[in-house]
C-alpha cells in the first residue's frame, strides 16, 4: 500500500473538510507552547513563574475535562469544536495584545492560561469522538495517521518558526498567527456533516456515571491512564519547565537549540506517521507503550549532556515512539469504545492522564532550584522508562489486537432518543 492509497480516506467529503480545518489550526497552534514558554520568561525569567502559568492551564483543563466529555457526547461535536476554536482565538489574541503593549504580567498570563486550558478541555473530547463518526473502522488507522502526519509536520515547523519569531520579532507575533488560525479553522468546519446526535433523556450526573462505568470496566484503559498520570507529570516538569530554563541559561543549547530539539521530536513523529500510513499495527497498545518508553532518552540526556546535536538525535527517537503510542491509542479507543460514550471516556482519560501535570510542573519548578539538575534528570528518565514498560505486564495491553469491521465498541450502546445534530 502506497502513501497515496493510504491517504484515500480524503475522498470522504466530511473528513476532508474536518482535516482541512484541523490542519490550519495545527499549523498555527504548534507555535504556541514554545512561544508561551519564552513569553513568560520574557516577563519573569524564572522556572517558578513558568511553572505557575503552565500549571494553571493544565489545572483548568483537568477541572473542565469531564464536563467537556459530556457536552461533546450530548451535542454536535462540530459545533463544540467551532465554539472552542472561537473562544481560543479570543484568549490568544488578548495574550498577544498584552505582550505587544508591554502590559503582560505573570498574574495576567496565569489568568489567560486558565481560560485557555478550560477551553481546550471541551475541544479534546470532541476531537477524539469525531473521527470515528467520519470514517469506517477499517480506515481509522489511516485517518489517525494522516492527521498525525500534518500535526507532526506542524509540530516540527511550529517550534522552529516560533523560536525564530521570538528571537527576531517577539512572542506576540507567533500568538497572533495562532489566533488567526483558530478563526480560519472554525470556518472550514462549517461544511462538515455528522450523524444526528443520539442520547437518552438523562442528566449530566447519569451520563458521567455511565462514562465512568465504561472507563473502569476496561483494565487496559485505566492502567495506561494511571501510568500516564505519572509519565505526564515527569515529562511536563522536565520538558515544559526545566528544559526551557536550562536552554535559556546554557550556552551549549540556547533558545534556538531548544527549538531545534523540539522540532527534531516532531520530525520523528512525522516520519513514524508516514510509516503508520502504510504499515498496519497488529498490537496497538504493545507497540505504543514500548514506543513511549523512548521519551525517557531526551529526559535523561538533558541531565547527562545538554548539547544540541545529541539531544536532536534522541528526540528523533522519542518522537517516533510518541507517534506509535498516539496512533495506537486512538485506534484502540475507536475500535473498543462505543461511539455514544467515546467523548466521555476520553474525558476520563484526559483527567487521569493530565491531573498530575500541574503538580509535576510545580514540583520540577521548585526542584530545579533546590537540587543538582544532572541526578534529577537522569533519575527522571529511568523512572519514566520503568513505568512505561511495566504496563506491558498487563495481558490485555500486551495482547490486544485489531477488531474486524463492524459497530465500534465492545459494550452495548444505551437505547437512546434521537435529537438533531
Amino acid at each position: 500500500m502506497s502513501v497515496i492509497d493510504s491517504a484515500g480516506v480524503l475522498r470522504r467529503k466530511d473528513f476532508r473538510w474536518f482535516f482541512a480545518g484541523t490542519t490550519v489550526n495545527r499549523l498555527g497552534g504548534m507555535m504556541t507552547p514554545v512561544t508561551m514558554a519564552f513569553a513568560v520568561l520574557h516577563v519573569d525569567n524564572s522556572a517558578e513563574a513558568l511553572s505557575k502559568v503552565l500549571a494553571a492551564e493544565i489545572t483548568a483543563n483537568v477541572l473542565c475535562a469531564l464536563f467537556g466529555g459530556v457536552i461533546a457526547d450530548r451535542f454536535s461535536r462540530r459545533v463544540v469544536l467551532q465554539s472552542t476554536y472561537l473562544s481560543s482565538a479570543a484568549v490568544i489574541a488578548t495574550t498577544a495584545f498584552l505582550l505587544a503593549t508591554d502590559r503582560a504580567t505573570v498574574p495576567l498570563l496565569v489568568l489567560l492560561a486558565t481560560l485557555a486550558g478550560g477551553t481546550t478541555a471541551f475541544a479534546m473530547p470532541a476531537m477524539q469522538g469525531i473521527v470515528p463518526q467520519l470514517v469506517p473502522r477499517s480506515e481509522l488507522q489511516q485517518a489517525n495517521a494522516l492527521m498525525s502526519f500534518v500535526r507532526n509536520g506542524a509540530q516540527f515547523m511550529g517550534p522552529v518558526l516560533g523560536t525564530i519569531l521570538v528571537a527576531f520579532a517577539g512572542p506576540q507575533w507567533a500568538l497572533a498567527v495562532d489566533a488567526a488560525s483558530y478563526l480560519v479553522a472554525s470556518v472550514l468546519l462549517l461544511p462538515v456533516a455528522l450523524p444526528p446526535v443520539v442520547r437518552g433523556d438523562t442528566g449530566i450526573v447519569h451520563e458521567l456515571r455511565e462514562g465512568w462505568g465504561e472507563f473502569r470496566s476496561r483494565t487496559w484503559l485505566w492502567v495506561i491512564v494511571v501510568a500516564f498520570g505519572v509519565l505526564n507529570a515527569i515529562q511536563s516538569g522536565v520538558i515544559g519547565v526545566v528544559g526551557p530554563v536550562l536552554a535559556k541559561n546554557t550556552e551549549s543549547l540556547g533558545i534556538r537549540g531548544w527549538g531545534l530539539v523540539m522540532g527534531a521530536q516532531a520530525v520523528g513523529m512525522l516520519v513514524m506517521s508516514v510509516v503508520l500510513l502504510r504499515v498496519p499495527v497488529r498490537h496497538p497498545l504493545f507497540a505504543g507503550m514500548a514506543g513511549i518508553a523512548l521519551v525517557s532518552l531526551p529526559i535523561a540526556m538533558l541531565g547527562v549532556h545538554p548539547v544540541t546535536l545529541p539531544l536532536i538525535f534522541v528526540s528523533l527517537l522519542a518522537g517516533a515512539g510518541s507517534e506509535t503510542f498516539g496512533t495506537g491509542w486512538n485506534v484502540a479507543l475507536g475500535e473498543h469504545i462505543p461511539p455514544g460514550v467515546l467523548s466521555r471516556v476520553s474525558s476520563y482519560d484526559m483527567v487521569g492522564s493530565f491531573v498530575a501535570m500541574p503538580i509535576g510542573m510545580l514540583i520540577y519548578g521548585w526542584l530545579a532550584t533546590a537540587v543538582p539538575l544532572e541526578p534529577l534528570l537522569v533519575a527522571s528518565g529511568v523512572a519514566y522508562a520503568a513505568i512505561a514498560l511495566s504496563t506491558l505486564g498487563v495481558r490485555s495491553i500486551r495482547r490486544m489486537g485489531r477488531v474486524p469491521e463492524g459497530p465500534a465498541g465492545d459494550a452495548p450502546e444505551p437505547k437512546p432518543v434521537p435529537t438533531p445534530a
